[in-house]
C-alpha cells in the first residue's frame, strides 16, 4: 500500500518566527507602558470622586436630619468614630450626631446618626477655618457656628501622592447647600 506523501508546508503556513513574536511582544509592552500613567490618573480621579461623594452624602444627611428633627445636627471630623477631633483633617473620618445643646461635642445623651471611617488613606481633606473642625445644621437647614453666626466654608480634597495634581473643592454655602468644583492643582 502506497501512502501518499503529505504536501510540504509552505513557509507562510508554519506560524510565527521567533523574531516576529518578539517584535509583537515589544510593541505590546510599549503600548501598555504608555497606558499605565493614564491609568494612574484615572485611579486618582476615582479616589477623589469617591471621597467627595461620600462627604457630600454626609453633609446632605446631616442637613436632612436637622430639618427632620427640627434641631441642631453636627458633623465633625473624628479619628475614633465616637468623639470629635480637634487635630488633623477630615480624611481621618467623621461622625454625624444630634446636638441639641449646640456644643459640637458628642455628649452621653446625644444620639450618633452616622459614623464614616477614613474613606481613603491616599487623600487629604482640609477645611477653611470656619469648617475645619465641624459643620452644624439648624432645624431650618441652614448651617451655623456654635455662636450662631453664619457658617460657610470650603474644603479642599487632594491626593497625597500627586502634589500639584488636580483635586476637588467642596463649597458649603451659609444656606446649607454644598457643591463640588474641580481644582486645577492642589497645593498642600
Amino acid at each position: 500500500m502506497n501512502t501518499p506523501n503529505p504536501t510540504p508546508l509552505r513557509p507562510r503556513d508554519r506560524g510565527l518566527s521567533l523574531v516576529e513574536l518578539l517584535v509583537t511582544l515589544a510593541i505590546a509592552a510599549l503600548m501598555m507602558g504608555m497606558a499605565a500613567p493614564s491609568m494612574a490618573a484615572i485611579m486618582n480621579s476615582s479616589k477623589l470622586a469617591s471621597t467627595s461623594n461620600t462627604f457630600l452624602a454626609g453633609l446632605r444627611l446631616a442637613r436632612s436630619e436637622a430639618i427632620r428633627r427640627g434641631g441642631r445636627v453636627a458633623m465633625c471630623k473624628s479619628s475614633d468614630g465616637v468623639h470629635c477631633a480637634d487635630a488633623g483633617g477630615w480624611e481621618q473620618g467623621w461622625i454625624i450626631f444630634h446636638d441639641p445643646n449646640g456644643n459640637s461635642v458628642v455628649d452621653p445623651e446625644e444620639r450618633l446618626i452616622q459614623r464614616i471611617e477614613a474613606p481613603d488613606p491616599g487623600v487629604v481633606l482640609t477645611g477653611t477655618p470656619s469648617v475645619a473642625r465641624a459643620i452644624t445644621f439648624m432645624g431650618n437647614g441652614r448651617n451655623r457656628t456654635m455662636a450662631g453666626g453664619m457658617q460657610a466654608g470650603t474644603l479642599t480634597l487632594c491626593n497625597k501622592r500627586d502634589a500639584g495634581g488636580p483635586g476637588r473643592r467642596i463649597v458649603i454655602s451659609s444656606g446649607g447647600r454644598a457643591r463640588v468644583q474641580p481644582l486645577a492643582n492642589c497645593i498642600s
